[in-house]
């Protein structure tokens, strides 16, 4: 049996916790391995070696800091391939989609490469007479990511580099489901050359994630996840007075206009709603057809497709969809088609009978995609996140009916039109109340140059991931004022500073 161990202070750390998680190929269903649970003292060592390594990390120039994460960004580029495989084998994600995955995260290195600018600060002359006023960014310390099963590299990487190039030092703690893409990370973070205990990965369960949102030497956490527990880190972690992001749940809209392109946007749908077995929090879960016609022709163009679509393990090439991530994830949606049926909608192509054939993946977790029509607003199935290959759509009579639909949900992480019409696309850009809005683009990611995060329930907290946002969010602002006398000293004043 394999276990995955700790890495901290630059090497791998055997556990004492006596805890531990099994660790399954969604392929097959096959254990695959065990990882270690790190108990609260383990955490605590990681913390300490963080700490300890932040005053020269920090005191380290920019520049320096980035010329590490750019050995850091060759060295991922030379394994992106073994990083896909590694993530496809646990998360159960085609191969293509994880070395997509690596891309979006090699993004936020190059971005963070890059950093030394976004720390250069700001400087006024002559504020008042004689005085000049100068204002830094500065690292916080030790800060801390909770990352989640569905982008084991991906969302690290959105973290990690950020901070570090703010001179932060960082202790990881990935999803206990699929944990081996962090461990690699963290040698290959050693192999570019970052000191020993700048960035540390402990893995955990519930026990790891408390003692860090307790840790008085941990400053700031990020975190993805579900809504409910990222409700339950951002007030945890707020009242321990550290600075948190905690990005929750969505249910991502695309509204289809009746002067839309229909193939593009059923090409759109089928990759957006079906990509990565629907286990994405930028995942299109629902698509708006504005008026009764082209609900009934996006459904007689969805339907065939989605009956069609090539499921396999991550390793087929051909896959287009692989397996969810666990047994207990695939019986959660397969029950959330059972709900959509209980309430009303029409359960176009049924999913749940979907079985492999193909010998050796017969006990894979394999869940076949689903489409409803006639979804309401009431319904559990609209108004949950799912998390799975379920697509429903909703029908309306009109663009302001679609908004006023999406502006209602509690969440609001991103969402998307498709039209031709470029007063629609304006109008809906301006009115929707969404962190993250396409044009004819299903998945509105932002570059690694600009920031990710939602509205409403789907963000916790007042920073966006990565971007210029994500500096803001691993440093704090310093501003000076400074004034270097001259002559004789004319005695103290005691009356509020004023410029004159």
């Amino acid at each position: 049996m394999i276990t995955l161990q700790h890495y901290i202070n630059g090497q791998r750390r055997e556990s004492r916790s006596g805890r531990f998680n099994e660790v399954r190929n969604p392929a097959t269903g096959q254990l695959s391995a065990q990882v270690a649970l790190a108990s609260a003292e383990e955490l605590n060592e990681a913390v300490a070696a963080a700490k300890a390594a932040f005053p020269a990390w920090s005191a380290t120039t920019p520049l320096r800091r980035a010329r590490v994460l750019s050995r850091f960004k060759e060295l991922l580029e030379q394994n992106a391939e073994r990083l896909a495989t590694i993530i496809s084998a646990e998360h159960g994600k085609v191969h293509s989609d994880a070395m997509g995955e690596v891309v979006r995260g090699l993004e936020v290195v190059e971005f963070a490469c890059g950093a030394p600018h976004l720390l250069k600060g700001e400087v006024t002359e002559n504020i008042g007479s004689h005085i000049d006023s100068h204002a830094m960014r500065q690292a916080l310390g030790v800060v801390a990511g909770i990352t989640p099963f569905n982008f084991p590299a991906m969302v690290a990487l959105w973290m990690f580099p950020v901070a570090l190039a703010c001179g932060n030092t960082f202790v990881l703690k990935p999803s206990e489901r699929d944990p081996s893409a962090a461990l690699l990370l963290a040698e290959l973070l050693t192999e570019a050359g970052l000191p020993e205990g700048v960035f540390n990965v402990v893995n955990g369960d519930k026990e790891a994630v408390d003692a860090i949102l307790a840790h008085p030497d941990v400053q700031a956490v990020s975190f993805v996840g579900s809504t409910p527990i990222a409700r339950y880190i951002y007030a945890t972690g707020a009242a321990n007075g550290k600075r948190v992001q905690a990005l929750g749940g969505a249910k991502n809209h695309m509204v289809v206009m009746p002067d839309a392109d229909l193939d593009k946007a059923v090409d759109a749908l089928m990759g957006a709603a079906y990509g990565a077995a629907g286990e994405r929090c930028m995942a299109i879960s629902v698509a708006v057809a504005v008026g009764d016609a082209t609900a009934d022709a996006l459904i007689e163009r969805l339907a065939p497709r989605v009956r069609a679509l090539q499921i396999g393990p991550g390793s087929d090439p051909q896959a287009e969809m692989g397996p969810l991530i666990s047994r207990e994830h695939l019986e959660r949606v397969r029950g959330y088609v059972d709900v959509g049926v209980e309430e009303g909608a029409t359960l176009v192509v049924d999913g749940r009978d979907f079985r492999m054939q193909q010998p050796g993946y017969e006990n894979g977790f394999y869940l076949g995609g689903s489409l409803f029509d006639d979804v309401a607003a009431h319904m559990r199935i609209y108004q949950e996140e799912i998390f799975g290959p379920v697509l429903g759509v909703v029908r309306v009579q009109s663009y302001q009916e679609a908004v006023a639909l999406i502006n209602a949900h509690q969440y609001a992480n991103g969402t998307a039109i498709f039209t031709r019409d470029g007063d629609s696309a304006r109008m809906f850009g301006h009115e929707i109340q969404v962190g993250m809005v396409g044009i004819n683009v299903p998945i509105p990611v932002p570059m690694a140059f600009h920031s990710f995060g939602g509205w409403k329930n789907s963000l916790f907290g007042d920073h966006h991931m990565h971007g210029p946002e994500g500096v803001r969010f691993y440093t704090r602002l310093k501003t000076i004022t400074s004034r270097w006398m001259s002559g004789i000293r004319t005695g103290a004043d005691f009356v509020m500073p004023t410029m004159k």
